[in-house]
């Protein structure tokens, strides 16, 4: 990685939801496929194992035509196959999702970590999600997107959230 002296990002947020809820959208085909990617992106999960060692494999396709267009013109496919894996996982408390990264030419191979805590407290749940910093800045602010953009397809976080930090 060019730059490791970035810290990580620490995403929170509280919904009014059960932890079960907020657990299926990143453990199961349906839940991840409804809100991972960047905006312009969708994910297609083939392999999805919630449990720790657990493999997930998805591939990450342009989704709009301005991104198919941006993918074209950078000379990328317009999609791309990803692989991670499920370290530390307790249901409904914590996991830990290890991205591969290795399909970015000239970056050499890396793994990227993401830390979610789940912490319930009667009818509310607060998540809390660790990025480990990417190879470069671009890619840690496309990664942080992921969970701090107000989209329509975060649709799947169908509760609304009561507080954000990011």
């Amino acid at each position: 990685m060019s730059d490791k002296s970035q810290s990580k990002t620490v995403v929170e947020r509280t919904y009014q939801a059960h932890p079960k809820d907020l657990w299926d959208l990143w453990t199961t085909k349906e839940g991840f496929e409804s809100w991972w990617g960047p905006e312009g992106f969708r994910a297609y999960v083939h392999t999805i194992e919630a449990r720790e060692g657990g493999k997930l494999h998805y591939d990450m396709i342009a989704a709009t035509p301005e991104m198919i267009e941006a993918m074209k013109q950078m000379g990328r496919p317009s999609s791309h196959e990803t692989r991670g894996r499920f370290g530390e996982f307790r249901p409904c408390e914590r996991l830990t999702l290890v991205h591969m990264i290795d399909f970015l030419p000239g970056v050499k191979p890396y793994d990227s970590t993401i830390v979610v805590d789940f912490f319930a407290s009667g009818e509310f749940v607060r998540m809390v999600v660790r990025l480990h910093p990417m190879h470069d800045e671009e890619f840690s602010n496309m990664q942080r997107a992921v969970l701090t953009r107000p989209s329509t397809r975060q649709a799947a976080f169908t509760m609304i959230p009561l507080d954000a930090h990011g």
